[in-house]
């Protein structure tokens, strides 16, 4: 049977396959360094645990909740944004979705604004998924380029240029994975201004790593600077990476109440609301308990940073290196490297994935291939390794970069 145009268009997940090979390997004795991961290798925080454990008893936790999610927590999530990002909604014009994760936020939200032809700006690097959930809802990704150079921060002028008649929606990912960085208050404040010179523009602000920040300055946002812009604003957040709970898979949305039920409407005839049980839990639950939480973490992430910096410099490649300051990965910019001599380049062709299996089989060094986010010749790093072992990861791989061609 013949399959649909739309599937045969959307790319295959590439760290699927590289994960493949990761099983292969590590099945077959060789040690590796999966330094792939997009989740922190520990458990949600034991008060979370007992949240969860005291909803087991409950019969509601094991029946459907209301689609758009049980509307105690979604008062609570906005009620939480406010507070944390010092901000007001306007009461009864915004409200909140509960879905199957943030990424079903995302894309639930392009499905309920994108028609045919309708074009969304992308910035690089930008999130896998991004530009295959807007080709499946029949959008056009209008990729705005960044340079390892400048942080990977998107010059906003050619954020201006990329906007036109034709575009619906904005999407920005601070602090951003594939980078590890967050966009600077200055940035925010001059993407406001431009945001500002287009009403009918959405912009759709995937602040999932907004907790995991381990070096001051603190995030922030665009609506900060001018609160009025929230009506143009779909947050998207969720408890993957801040309570450490990618398994769960719960994921919200905060914006205008008009597309928030659209948004409902759409997960009503797909998934409906997600598993009851953890909701309840999360209603139950003191989100100030995880004030301090990550702090271990970011101690650990700060350590990995700290780390990276070294073995760059003792490999003299200082010139390669960038500070990481949140999420928890850091992208690898190959072009930049000696070793990318070693890779006869006679076009504009990638050779990410080529990079990363070299890696992989003589370092034993696992990446991500930086093409699926839109940094060709480059991979994403991934730092929730502990320490010992993501020094000895690190001391393997750089010195696998350093080499030049003889």
């Amino acid at each position: 049977m013949q399959l649909s145009s739309r599937v045969l268009s959307v790319s295959e997940s590439v760290t699927l396959k590289l994960n493949e090979k990761i099983t292969k390997m590590s099945s077959s004795g060789r040690h590796v360094y999966n330094m792939t991961a997009g989740q922190l290798p520990f458990k949600p925080s034991p008060e979370f645990i007992h949240s969860l454990e005291r909803q087991l008893n409950f019969l509601k936790s094991y029946q459907y909740s209301p689609n758009a999610g049980f509307e105690q927590l979604r008062e609570k999530l906005i009620a939480k944004t406010e507070q944390k990002r010092n901000v007001k909604f306007p009461q009864g014009e915004f409200d909140c979705v509960v879905s199957n994760g943030s990424k079903q936020s995302i894309f639930n939200v392009l499905g309920a604004v994108i028609d045919e032809g309708d074009e969304v700006v992308v910035l690089t690097p930008y999130w896998v998924s991004y530009p295959e959930m807007i080709k499946i809802w029949g959008g056009v990704a209008s990729v705005v380029n960044s340079r390892t150079f400048d942080n990977y921060t998107p010059p906003l002028e050619e954020i201006e240029k990329a906007i036109n008649s034709k575009t619906k929606a904005i999407i920005v990912n601070s602090p951003n994975n594939p980078a590890g960085i967050h966009y600077p208050d200055e940035w925010m404040k001059g993407f406001a201004k431009i945001i500002k010179k287009f009403p009918e523009l959405l912009v759709i602000s995937d602040e999932l790593y907004s907790e995991i920040s381990y070096f001051d300055p603190s995030p922030t946002y665009f609506y900060q600077h001018d609160p009025e812009l929230l009506s143009q604003t779909i947050i998207v957040d969720g408890i993957s990476k801040t309570f450490a709970c990618t398994g769960l898979r719960v994921g919200h949305c905060i914006g205008p109440r008009n597309i928030m039920e659209a948004v409902s409407k759409l997960q009503s005839q797909t998934s409906s609301a997600p598993n009851s049980l953890t909701q309840r839990a999360l209603i139950d639950f003191d989100f100030d308990l995880l004030q301090h939480f990550f702090d271990p973490v970011k101690q650990q992430l700060r350590t990995c940073a700290q780390i990276v910096r070294e073995k760059f410099r003792d490999h003299g490649m200082a010139y390669s290196w960038y500070q990481t300051t949140s999420a928890f990965y850091c992208l690898l910019d190959f072009s930049r490297m000696p070793f990318f001599e070693n890779y006869a380049i006679e076009d504009s062709e990638d050779k990410s994935e080529h990079i990363v299996q070299d890696i992989l089989e003589q370092t034993g060094v696992a990446l991500v291939p930086g093409a699926a986010f839109g940094h060709p010749n480059s991979a994403r790093m991934s730092m929730t390794l502990e320490v010992a072992p993501f020094e000895e990861a690190m001391e393997r791989l750089v010195a696998f970069m350093a080499v030049k061609s003889s």
